[in-house]
């Protein structure tokens, strides 16, 4: 049985697509699921760890009101993610994880708020989706990995 990871690499290489991570909450997490699959040098990029949330803007594009106004924990602050790190590294896909492992809250969000951001190669692809994970810090941040390689999947099928 292929992992999620693996059905990832086959299917951006059967696509000749390329992808690139944002992450925070995950910290390198999805690029590390991804880059453990042999081939993945074919279709990954690279990524940007931005858990500060300052690097956001600076790194991966989000817009800094935006940040300011609504803080790092936001459905639009993961999709900008996800659209600046696809353009800041040149590929077709862009994913993004951010939101709160815990254990303590982020900025009145509670822990196991994650938001993952996804973009694709036609403009209109950029959405977010929101969990409301339980768990651990470690359950809230494997789960998180398993549903940006989910969404990535689908959307990738979807090309």
């Amino acid at each position: 049985m292929s992992t999620t990871a693996e059905l990832v690499v086959a299917a951006l290489a059967l696509r000749g697509a390329t992808v690139a991570t944002c992450e925070s909450l995950t910290g390198g997490l999805v690029g590390a699921a991804i880059t453990s699959v042999p081939g993945a040098s074919t279709v990954y990029r690279g990524g940007l760890i931005t858990y500060a949330t300052d690097l956001k803007a600076a790194l991966a594009g989000v817009d800094p009101a935006l940040l300011e106004h609504r803080g790092p924990v936001d459905g639009d602050v993961a999709r900008q993610m996800a659209e600046g790190v696809r353009r800041r590294c040149g590929a077709d896909w862009g994913v993004s994880t951010t939101g709160v492992a815990g254990p303590e809250p982020l900025g009145g969000a509670s822990a196991g708020t994650v938001w993952i951001g996804i973009a694709g190669p036609d403009a209109g692809d950029g959405r977010s989706v929101l969990l409301s994970l339980d768990g651990d810090r470690a359950a809230i941040r494997e789960a998180s990995v398993d549903a940006a390689l989910d969404l990535l999947l689908a959307g990738v099928r979807r090309e």
